[in-house]
């Protein structure tokens, strides 16, 4: 079996400054993992680093001291090893208000780039329903806010600009789930200027590499994924399986940073948002931003791999 990216990490983490000289001790430092990728938003140039946190499911646990601990502790990790994205919504159940105590730590959301929604209809409900976000996660000003699934997406969107020249919020988008509402994503990118969509994505699920990806390449628009696990079926497809030698090719060391490889490989994709509620998920995940990424004809056979299981 291949080690997972913790076990690599702490076979390597302590190195020799030099050789002892003259019986003198020489004191090790421990080996600092790489810089994580990163990409730019192509509506300001801003870069981003290239795997962010998703909540859903993962961080709808009760607001509690003890239910919160190990997702403070992976929230915190993630951010120590580079990490600033973390994507949530009002729907999400508690995650915003689990969110919001996290955030509580001194220091702590200046270093991150927050991401949100807005899923009601009407512009006074709407409007509403985003105050409770900034509420929720005790926060005045919001990195992302998204049309959520499209829901009255022209309302929502002019409300959302408001927010943005009132430098409550800096970037607008829209986001989808499933492959049915690509038609209507892609209306709505043709029509609307966005800084962000938010698509699934994953290597089992490549039907947004057909027209979405380019198209917001085309259009300037950054691209976050959501399910690039393909809402976990392709981990355990693989399951009990050993990697396959060649993925050494791009510095691969785990199935999730296989999966995640895969999807920032594309040149549209900005940052994949897996789920990550624990410190060692964190670790794993975040080694896919790092090193060789493959390349067409690696991608080629990765698919060609997965479509065979």
């Amino acid at each position: 079996m291949h080690p997972s990216r913790r076990a690599v990490l702490a076979g390597t983490g302590l190195l020799p400054l030099a050789l002892p000289l003259l019986g003198q001790a020489v004191t090790p430092v421990r080996a600092e993992p790489a810089a994580l990728l990163r990409r730019a938003i192509p509506s300001s140039g801003e870069t981003l680093p290239a795997i962010g946190i998703g909540t859903s499911r993962r961080y709808e646990v009760a607001p509690t001291p003890e239910a919160i601990a190990p997702l403070r502790e992976a929230v915190l990790r993630f951010v120590a090893l580079g990490g600033s994205v973390i994507d949530t919504a009002p729907s999400y159940g508690t995650a915003e208000d689990v969110l919001g105590l996290i955030l509580a730590e001194p220091g702590l959301r200046e270093k991150l780039f927050l991401c949100s929604k807005v899923g009601t209809p009407g512009r006074e409900a709407g409007l509403a329903e985003i105050e409770r976000s900034f509420k929720r996660m005790n926060t005045a000003m919001i990195d992302l806010v998204a049309v959520h699934n499209l829901i009255d997406t022209a309302m929502n969107l002019a409300t959302l600009r408001d927010l943005k020249a009132g430098k409550r919020i800096r970037y607008v988008g829209v986001t989808v789930w499933r492959d049915s509402q690509f038609a209507d994503l892609e209306a709505v990118m043709r029509r609307e200027t966005l800084d962000f969509v938010q698509v699934n994505y994953a290597l089992d699920d490549r039907v947004a590499a057909q027209r979405i990806l380019p198209l917001a390449a085309e259009r300037g628009i950054a691209v976050m994924v959501n399910v690039p696990f393909g809402r976990d079926r392709l981990l355990k497809a693989v399951q009990g399986r050993d990697l396959p030698p060649w993925t050494a090719e791009f510095d691969c060391a785990s199935w999730p940073q296989f999966f995640l490889k895969y999807v920032l490989a594309h040149p549209a994709v900005t940052c994949p948002i897996p789920g990550m509620a624990k410190v060692a998920y964190v670790e794993d995940n975040l080694g896919a931003a790092r090193g060789r990424m493959p390349d067409a004809a690696l991608r080629a056979r990765m698919e060609t791999y997965v479509d065979a299981l």
